[in-house]
Formats: structure tokens, sequence, C-alpha cells
């Protein structure tokens, strides 16, 4: 008999998401879903690597005074834990390591460009190539969005979805590529897991509104080549049930909100696994 699935939901200097995150975590099987700051992980209370999936959840980590989730990053990069001395970002290579899930929303997504986690190409994850920028907008977006998944992706989280339907909120959306050949790589190999489609051809589009940043090849989400790390600026955790969809009470709609499929993924995938 298996044990039980353990989720991390990692919080903290602005992060603002983390109980939505945390009940779609639970809502979708996980039998344990700890809300942890980044200062316990610091202190060495708590430890990445006891846990199974390990989710960074949207906010304006230190009110993205030098960019998204950069201040974050650095913090991650640079501190020790306490207790042993240790680097604390040796945490995450050992968590991912040994072959642990990782989910980043929105700002989530930001710091794991920023730390290097994603695209994690020859799995280096310690290298940033890619970034997440201002809005061509020039504002911040809130809006609810139309995405389709790339079938060939090894994207563990989007396994069996074809559209979705979730909203974005935030200012520095717009993903961008270090160089032409990154983009290329990341078509090749079916990195991109989650692009932004017009509502009326369900066509990937770099158009406003429907592409709500400018984002390069109307990436809305990549993956590393594992599939088992993946980032997005959509909030999946944001439509855990019907009454989150802006026209519920003039639409049916399922009682299961269309986001739990990004977590129902993970958790299927770690039962298997465990």
């Amino acid at each position: 008999m298996s044990r039980n699935a353990r989720a991390i939901v990692l919080a903290g200097n602005g992060v603002n998401c983390e109980m939505e995150t945390a009940f779609a975590c639970r809502s979708t099987g996980f039998e344990r879903v700890d809300i942890v700051t980044v200062w316990e992980i610091i202190a060495g209370e708590k430890t990445i690597v006891d846990y199974d999936f390990l989710c960074l959840p949207g906010g304006f980590l230190d009110g993205d005074d030098l960019g998204s989730a950069k201040a974050q990053a650095n913090r991650l990069l640079h501190s020790t834990v306490k207790k042993t001395g240790l680097p604390l970002f040796g945490q995450f290579i050992s968590f991912i390591n040994n072959g642990n899930l990782l989910l980043g929303i929105c700002n989530g997504f930001q710091l794991m460009v920023k730390l290097g986690l994603l695209p994690g190409f020859d799995k280096n994850y310690t290298r940033q190539t890619v970034t997440l920028t201002s809005n061509d907008s020039g504002r911040f977006e809130d809006r609810w969005v139309r995405l389709a998944a790339n079938p060939l992706s090894p994207c563990i989280f989007t396994r069996g979805v074809d559209k979705l339907y979730l909203p974005v909120r935030h200012g520095e959306g717009k993903f961008v590529a270090r160089d032409a050949q990154i983009l290329e790589r990341l078509k090749a190999d079916n990195q991109v897991a989650l692009s932004y489609v017009d509502q009326e051809t369900l066509q990937p589009t770099i158009d406003y509104p429907d592409n709500p940043n400018g984002s390069q090849l109307a990436i809305a989400g990549i993956c590393d080549p594992t599939g088992r790390l993946f980032g997005l600026m959509p909030h999946p955790e944001a439509y855990n049930h019907k009454t989150n969809h802006p026209r519920w009470t003039r639409e049916k709609l399922p009682e299961e909100g269309m986001g739990c499929v990004i977590f129902n993924n993970a958790y299927a995938y770690i039962k298997k696994h465990l």
C-alpha cells in the first residue's frame, strides 16, 4: 500500500495565493499539505526534500521591487540553512533529482525562470536563459484567457488536457528567451506545454488581449525536458470550483473547476511512483 502524497506550498514575503493553492492540493487528493514560509526552510525547521510536490504559488514576492521574484531568487540561491550550514538551493536540486514534482504559478513561474530551474535544458537547473518581463500593454492584466495544451509535451501536469479557461493577473508575464535558438529548442523538444489561443480560432496567438502580455511563441507555460517541472502564468488554483467561473450563474458547469486537472495529474503521478 502506497504512503500518503505530501505537498508543500512555499509562502511568505509577498506570496498571496498560498491558501487557494493548498486547497487545490487537498481537494484533488493530497493527504498531507503544508504551507511553509521560506524562513522556516532557511531556519531548518522544514525541509523541501521531505515532500513529493513543491508548489511555488502566485503573489508579489518582495513587492516585485527588483522585478518579479528577483529578490526571492537571490535569497534562495545565496542562503544557507541555519541548522546545517548547507546551501539552501541544494535542497531544490536534491528534490528535483529525487524525481519529485515542482509547479510554479505566476510569481512562482517567474521565480523558477530566474532561479534557472526552467527550461532546464540538459538537466542544468542553475542557468537562467529566459525571463518573464513587463506586459506589452504596459499595465497589470486581470482577465480570463483561453489556453491550449500541447499533446506532444512531456509535461505531467497537462496530460490528457486539450483546452483550459483560466484567469491571469500579472504585470510581468511576457515570456522572452535570451535568443532565437532557445525558442527553437523549446519548440523542437515540445517544452511549450501551454499556449494562449485566439478565442475564435483556438490557435496560438501573440495578439492582445487573447495573449494578455505579448509572450513569444504565445507561451503561457513551459516544462523541463522531464515534464516534472512546470511553470505557467495563468492561475489554475483560482478555478477550483464552478463558482470561481465569471459566468457560473449563467452557464451549466461541472462542480470541479477546470484548473483542478493540473493538481489531479500531479497527484496521480505521485501516487503511481511512490
